[in-house]
């Protein structure tokens, strides 16, 4: 079995160095780049087909026997399933973590230079296949990004691209698969601009969209060229609209903040249970209930959207709860749905499942704008008059734009999403008043979206800011230098004498035996006895040794010890690890020559 792998692996190196030949004969990287564009936003395409139709064949096989005149127990059972299959795929099978897509791509953006591990082309779809076809309350987006960006990443190394190539081709895998899945080329490039933060410049717009382009063709000739959620505008833009817009916009950004810090909340009680079959119970046993008493959460949701755009009866969106029978209490329902779906989506992936949030955003953000324009409309300032009422059924797509703008901080991905969802183009300017409340909203609150926030506290973020790049690319343990020769406290001047003769140096680290680090001496202090043998044994090292002005930590990072040479116009700085032992030095000029080596680079690419 080993030796046939090994000749499957030969062969396609002999096809790829082939195509790579043909393709380096008279031909530049860019327009290799291109061609590249076009394959990966097909195979975008095509996965994004293949995960959408897995999904929907096993939620029909589950589903379609469950009538909707009352709450049935499956719905307590078949999450509870589906996850447990997608944990112990993800546990035995894949053997690493697979979920946060998205962060994913940032962190190989940031960490990596764009590079993905090539299992991440399928593992993805079979996890969250199981994960939300079973009911697991998240999206199926953020794998199938993390699906077209590996295919991106795996072709770039195929072919030996640069780094600059390589990224582009992890945001055409992303753009296009944003495109298929959505049926929206605009929205999938939009999103690889302000989610995944990529530096672009005019050259790399051609292969994003012909990404987007190829995979949403694929899309089309696999289903249909109808919008997602076809949709008939009730009413049109007009002035009287715009306070209730930008009222929406503030409700959108606050929803927005509670969605972001309550799953930041829940997932750190996730992160303090060590063993993975203490989350699985949690979650899988919190996630089975909230469905049970609140089917509408089953799954990415997309249903219930459907229902609220086209004004469909209370009973269908209430179906197989406690509430049917009961449909005046429909907003009540709704509300309670608004504030538990959070919990729902962070179960689901705290549990053990695979999804993200970009689903369970639009969910909320279409229940939010329904729900606001129902209690606008019935207000007793509009009770006068017609002045100022809002379409609910318009009022949902706005959510849908205000929430996603706020919770991902991408007002143009969001504006662009929904018009292209919908066909809704005649509402631009309503989707672009709730868009840029919502985000300016909860930019005063949280700085980073729900995806970054994550790699921004560890320092790890890449973004538009080069000067912020550069710092995020920069690694502090690249810096560390280990040709210092250290001497331990229990040594004479003597002894250090000899130290001074054999380096090169003119800084000494001064340790105990076992290398626990203590302080430093410089030359500068013993140069005055060195040249006094009499005085060898008199003195010890301990005479010498001086605390540096600060010590850093191998854990620190680039930022944090450009700040403490700043603070203590020091050149060298000791470095230490968790348990203060020594591990060497980091000066002063070689690291601000790599930084500026750095910025030099990522600026000419």
């Amino acid at each position: 079995m080993k030796i046939n792998r090994i000749a499957q692996l030969k062969q396609e190196a002999k096809l790829i160095d082939f195509i790579t030949g043909w393709l380096k004969g008279d031909h530049t990287d860019k327009q290799i780049l291109i061609v590249l564009s076009l394959v990966v936003g097909v195979c975008s395409g095509l996965a994004a087909f293949i995960l959408k139709w897995l999904i929907d064949a096993i939620k029909q096989v589950l589903t379609y026997h469950i009538g909707i005149s009352s709450a049935n127990g499956l719905y307590l059972i078949y999450p509870v399933i589906g996850i447990l299959l997608a944990a112990l795929f993800v546990k035995y099978i894949v053997r690493d973590d697979i979920g946060h897509g998205v962060t994913k791509i940032l962190y190989a953006i940031s960490r990596k230079r764009g590079r993905i591990l090539p299992h991440n082309r399928w593992t993805s779809i079979i996890a969250s296949s199981l994960t939300i076809g079973f009911g697991g309350s998240v999206g199926a987006e953020a794998p199938i990004v993390l699906t077209g960006s590996a295919f991106g990443s795996d072709l770039g190394k195929r072919f030996h691209l640069p780094h600059n190539s390589l990224m582009l081709l992890v945001g055409c895998g992303a753009a296009g698969a944003v495109a298929a899945i959505f049926k929206a080329p605009i929205a999938g490039v939009m999103f690889v601009i302000e989610v995944l933060l990529l530096d672009l410049n005019m050259s790399s717009i051609a292969p994003l969209l012909i990404s987007s382009l190829s995979a949403v063709c694929v899309s089309y000739a696999l289903t249909d060229t109808e919008p997602m959620f076809p949709f008939l505008i009730e009413k049109g833009f007009s002035i009287d609209i715009i306070p209730g817009c930008i009222v929406l916009g503030l409700v959108c950004g606050f929803v927005s903040l509670y969605f972001t810090r309550t799953m930041n909340w829940f997932e750190g009680i996730f992160a303090k249970i060590n063993r993975w079959w203490g989350k699985y119970f949690l979650g899988a046993a919190l996630l089975g209930l909230l469905i049970f008493f609140f089917p509408a959460m089953y799954g990415e949701g997309y249903d219930v959207i459907g229902q609220l755009i086209n004004e469909a009866p209370a009973t269908d969106i209430m179906h197989n709860t406690l509430f049917v029978g009961t449909e005046s209490n429909l907003l009540i329902y709704l509300t309670l749905v608004l504030f538990l779906k959070v919990f729902a989506s962070t179960a689901t992936n705290g549990a053990g499942g695979c999804g993200g949030v970009f689903a369970p955003t639009l969910f909320l953000g279409c229940i939010a704008g329904f729900i606001f324009a129902k209690v606008w409309d019935n207000s007793l300032v509009l009770s006068i008059g017609q002045e100022g009422f809002l379409s609910a059924k318009n009022c949902a797509l706005y959510g849908m734009a205000g929430l996603m703008s706020g919770v991902m901080h991408s007002p143009l991905t969001a504006i662009f999403l929904i018009a292209e969802l919908t066909g809704g183009y005649g509402l631009f300017v309503p989707l672009m008043i709730v868009s840029i409340i919502s985000y300016v909203s909860i930019r005063a609150f949280e700085p980073h979206s729900i995806y970054a926030m994550r790699l921004s506290r560890r320092g790890q973020l890449l973004t538009h800011d080069k000067d912020k790049a550069v710092l995020a690319l920069l690694h502090l343990s690249s810096q560390i230098e280990t040709d210092y020769i250290t001497v331990t406290d229990d040594k004479d001047l003597g002894e250090l004498v000899q130290a001074v003769i054999k380096s090169h140096r003119n800084i000494f680290p001064v340790v105990r035996k076992d290398g626990y680090f203590i302080g430093v001496i410089t030359l500068d202090s013993i140069r005055k006895y060195m040249f006094r043998p009499e005085l060898y044994h008199q003195f010890t090292v301990k005479s010498f040794v001086k605390d540096p002005p600060c010590t850093l930590c191998t854990m620190d990072t680039v930022k944090t010890a450009i700040q403490k040479f700043e603070e203590t116009k020091a050149w060298n700085l000791p470095v230490v690890d968790e348990n203060s032992y020594f591990v060497g030095f980091v000066s002063r000029s070689g690291l601000f020559q790599s930084y500026r080596n750095l910025l030099k680079k990522f600026s000419s690419e």
